[in-house]
């Protein structure tokens, strides 16, 4: 105990006892890899952080190798330069390997910070999404149809990344589909996941368009599986849907004039399927063959004598109030809700008549 103390003071006190001095500096590699040593230790945090301090590190250990072979010739400096320098060479291979494992196509990417992180979603969750479509990126050339109406089968959900798709029914413009918009959200929620159908609208392309596609069966899997993006699903899809409907409101604005809100009743009624017995124009003719009528029998009829004055004034008749058609019966999409029977409501002119939605349900 006596030595080492003796021997700790000496150093602390003393300093170190070196036998001669080296009058010659050592070479330029010691130097070189001591600058790569402080420019490694001067790396930041992150991924590219950690790429910049293990590439400085591992380089600088592989100079402290080459130093230790030729000028130093000590095997310890070799070995643990070594060695250092493996650890720093194999942390970068793991790096690199997890940003590959991150990294998606470049559409992939863009879909993801336009559509996806603004709602926040996780990077882990988006993973999966993709996974559900094989990260396969599809295309249409200009004037090829995406889906036939009555023909093409409701069996996958598309999402348009560039490009303009043109949606009309029996030849007749509807709107157009944009990018980062659903091509066939209306027929997804329209069908539940046993149910089959066609495409009740047509679907071209009018500019080199692609898009990718779930898969029907395989995305109601995972919406099953995964409540957190069954809820996302809803909220895009609900999103998207009335975007739609939004843009056939308009379309009715420019074609007669008139602003007509879809959420009020005056246009659920001109835009809902007439009944076959009992709708608006049967209940019209009907009325204008019962008012001939009662005029010429008033006529014929002789005036009455005045009702005693404790008797009231007759009840004026009641007229049945119409039942207002169930949901259900609104078509099978979305896209042929408007305008599938506006075309056939007579005297459409008349619309231009009224100021206002409330002057036309009065």
């Amino acid at each position: 105990m006596s030595a080492n103390s003796q021997a700790v003071s000496q150093l602390l006190w003393q300093g170190p006892v070196c036998a001669g001095w080296k009058r010659d500096l050592e070479g330029a590699v010691y130097h070189l890899a001591n600058c790569l040593l402080l420019l490694g230790f001067m790396g930041g945090s992150g991924v590219y952080g950690c790429f910049y301090l293990f590439g400085f590190l591992g380089t600088g250990y592989v100079c402290c190798v080459m130093w230790g072979w030729f000028d130093a010739c000590g095997l310890d400096i070799i070995l643990w330069s070594f060695l250092l320098a493996m650890a720093c060479l194999l942390q970068l291979a793991y790096l690199i390997y997890r940003l590959r494992r991150n990294t998606l196509p470049e559409e992939f990417e863009v879909l993801y910070k336009t559509l996806c992180l603004p709602l926040q979603v996780p990077l882990q969750v988006y993973k999966e999404i993709v996974h559900c479509c094989e990260e396969q990126v599809l295309t249409l050339a200009t004037e090829q149809t995406y889906a036939v109406e009555g023909e093409t089968p409701i069996d996958r959900l598309s999402l348009l990344l560039s490009g303009r798709v043109r949606v009309s029914q029996d030849g007749q413009f509807l709107h157009y589909i944009f990018p980062y918009q659903f091509m066939d959200s209306p027929e997804w929620e329209s069908l539940q996941p046993s149910e089959e159908g066609v495409f009740q609208v047509t679907l071209t392309a009018e500019t080199p368009c692609s898009y990718i596609s779930w898969p029907r069966k395989s995305l109601h899997l995972l919406l099953t599986k995964e409540r957190y993006i069954s809820h996302l699903f809803s909220a895009l899809l609900g999103y998207d849907i009335s975007e739609k409907l939004y843009a056939l409101n308009d379309k009715l604005f420019a074609k007669f004039g008139l602003r007509f809100d879809i959420r009020l009743p005056s246009l659920y009624h001109v835009l809902g399927p007439a009944a076959s017995d009992t709708g608006p124009e049967s209940e019209k003719d009907d009325e204008e063959a019962r008012e001939p009528a009662m005029a010429s029998s008033a006529q014929q009829t002789p005036p009455r004598s005045p009702l005693p004055a404790s008797a009231g004034p007759p009840a004026p008749p009641s007229r049945a109030r119409m039942s207002r058609p169930d949901s259900g019966v609104l078509g099978e999409d979305s896209t042929s809700l408007v305008l599938e029977d506006f075309e056939e409501v007579s005297g459409s002119e008349s619309f231009m008549d009224y100021r206002s939605d409330g002057e036309y349900m009065r």
